[in-house]
């Protein structure tokens, strides 16, 4: 295992003057509070805190004095700071990892001209290609004599080179305007907390039906909401295919034996260094898709295999299925057609809120249930999309059944349905939706049988704080009172 920089401490008046806005998910309920972030969560805000969030909602700067609420809110992933300045790039290093593909290579080198760019040869069947075409455009060239993988090929372009921010670009990524997209990430740079900040990354250009997909599906698409990057958040990581990493924080960077996988563990290790990680939607660059279904395929497949070593260095992080176990039986009580037992566990868990809330808010009751449909709304479908990603086959088994029919299959409709909540539907993309799934989960489970290790397959249930007790309306029986 690889080892990062630790984080060094943090200047909160580096703050001061910049433009703040609060996540677009944040939302004010009752008197004084507020819930979103990543992991969502439920804040109370005194007065003066409550004003300043309100300030922030539709964008302000960092007064004197808000710096270390500021940071907190930042930490939370409720606050994402807004920085515009224009820089000149003399502080990037581009790094290229290559194999092969000179091509692309040619093409992205153009984009990238004038600026300093290290091309590293992962092994090449044609180094002489990749020599000449470096040289024509000005760019210093690494050249390994074996092809390592990408995690390698990126960690010896960063040993050959020294500037404070390296910025990693795969050779089938486009930049329609480099030095702008570079210039908005290295701007985020001026927090003193950034480890890494990445692009959103959509599907490329093309009219067949494999690149209209990717458009919309791209599978380094994070998503249209910018975020902080934590392991399990909506944003759990990002793809290292763009992404600017601060040279104080890359340490001996990717671990170079995962040959897929490497940037989800990288940023991990990043998290784990109390590093933040950014993810940028108003930075965005195209990544091309495979040019055959065979290697469309291929690709989905490895990303699934990649589970199974990941979650041996990064345990149940990896896990399928995240869920507490009443919110669980809920749902699928619901799927069994029985829902006065999913209608008993959310009134018990709205009672429990409610008890919490009694002395903190003006309507305990109304507010208990705010937050409970916000819970049970943010569980459901990412819960059954999460179900579909990696069991979706056996749930297409399951259907065969006539008593698991329906539930198996509303569970599957509901779970493949999820991807369009962002995207108009499109009838030709619903095949490949399902094929790419089934690709993913033969990816997951063929890694689980060659590492012969579950953990990849193996939900995480957390503890409740709903007993069955509760759920039974069984009153807790006391000892008698003994007679003096």
């Amino acid at each position: 295992m690889t080892s990062l920089s630790p984080h060094s401490p943090v200047d909160d008046s580096t703050l001061v003057g910049t433009r703040v806005v609060l996540d677009a998910d944040a939302t004010f309920l009752d008197r004084n509070f507020l819930v979103g972030g990543s992991p969502w969560r439920l804040l109370r805000l005194p007065g003066s805190s409550l004003e300043v969030a309100r300030r922030w909602k539709s964008g302000d700067v960092v007064r004197s004095g808000e710096e270390v609420f500021a940071r907190t809110l930042i930490h939370q992933g409720l606050l994402h700071p807004h920085y515009t300045r224009e820089f000149s790039l003399d502080d990037v290093d581009v790094v290229i990892p290559l194999y092969n593909n000179t091509a692309s290579l040619r093409q992205l080198l153009v984009q990238l001209e004038g600026l300093h760019v290290t091309v590293v040869d992962d092994g090449s069947s044609d180094p002489t290609l990749v020599r000449d075409c470096a040289r024509e455009f000005d760019a210093e060239l690494v050249r390994l004599e074996r092809n390592l993988g990408p995690a390698a090929a990126r960690n010896a372009g960063a040993d050959a080179t020294q500037r404070p921010f390296i910025c990693f670009v795969d050779d089938d990524v486009s930049l329609a305007n480099a030095r702008t997209v570079l210039s908005h990430l290295r701007a985020q740079f001026l927090d003193t907390e950034l480890g890494a900040c990445a692009p959103r990354v959509r599907g490329g250009e093309g009219r067949s039906i494999r690149n209209r997909f990717e458009q919309r599906f791209c599978p380094l698409d994070m998503g249209p909401r910018e975020s902080i990057v934590v392991p399990g958040g909506p944003v759990s990581y990002v793809p290292s295919a763009c992404l600017m990493v601060r040279r104080d924080a890359f340490g001996v960077g990717f671990d170079d034996e995962l040959r897929l996988g490497e940037d989800v563990d990288f940023i991990w290790r990043l998290h784990d260094h109390e590093w933040l990680v950014r993810y940028l939607t108003s930075v965005e660059v195209a990544h091309r898709a495979r040019p055959t279904w065979r290697g469309w395929w291929k690709q989905r497949v490895g990303y699934g295999r990649s589970a199974s070593e990941l979650a041996r260095r990064h345990g149940d992080r990896l896990a399928p299925v995240r869920a507490d176990a009443w919110n669980l039986v809920a749902w699928l009580s619901v799927l069994a057609g029985k829902p006065p037992l999913a209608l008993r566990i959310t009134r018990v868990a709205r009672d429990q809120i409610k008890e919490k809330l009694a002395d903190q808010a003006d309507s305990p009751r109304e507010l208990a249930n705010q937050i409970l449909f916000r819970t049970m709304l943010r569980s459901g479908a990412p819960l059954s999309r999460a179900v579909v990603r990696t069991y979706g086959p056996v749930l297409l088994v399951m259907a065969i059944h006539p008593r698991l029919r329906r539930p198996a299959l509303t569970l599957f409709g509901v779970g493949t349905a999820w991807r369009w909540r962002h995207v108009r539907l499109h009838a030709e993309d619903i095949p490949l939706a399902i094929a790419d799934d089934a690709a993913y989960g033969v990816g997951v489970f063929t890694g689980a049988w060659r590492a012969r290790s579950l953990m990849a397959i193996t939900p995480r249930i957390t503890k409740s704080s709903i007993t069955l007790r509760d759920v039974l309306g069984v009153t807790k029986l006391l000892p008698p009172k003994s007679e003096e």
